[in-house]
């Protein structure tokens, strides 16, 4: 199965709360933090709702 490798760029601060819990259940901690993670609908969810935060790469 395909791999994104999602990072945070942007602060939460003062954000709603459901894109604050999108980016908890990310596993992305604070600014500069990076996870690869299993390309499925609910991940693909998460990041659409939070794109204006992250950093996207696909992985190989």
């Amino acid at each position: 199965m395909a791999k994104v490798k999602v990072t945070q760029l942007k602060s939460l601060i003062g954000r709603k709360k459901n894109h604050r819990l999108s980016v908890k259940g990310l596993g992305l901690k604070g600014i500069g933090d990076s996870k690869v993670l299993e390309d499925t609908p609910s991940i693909r969810g998460m990041i659409t709702q939070v794109e204006y935060l992250l950093a996207v790469e696909e992985v190989k």
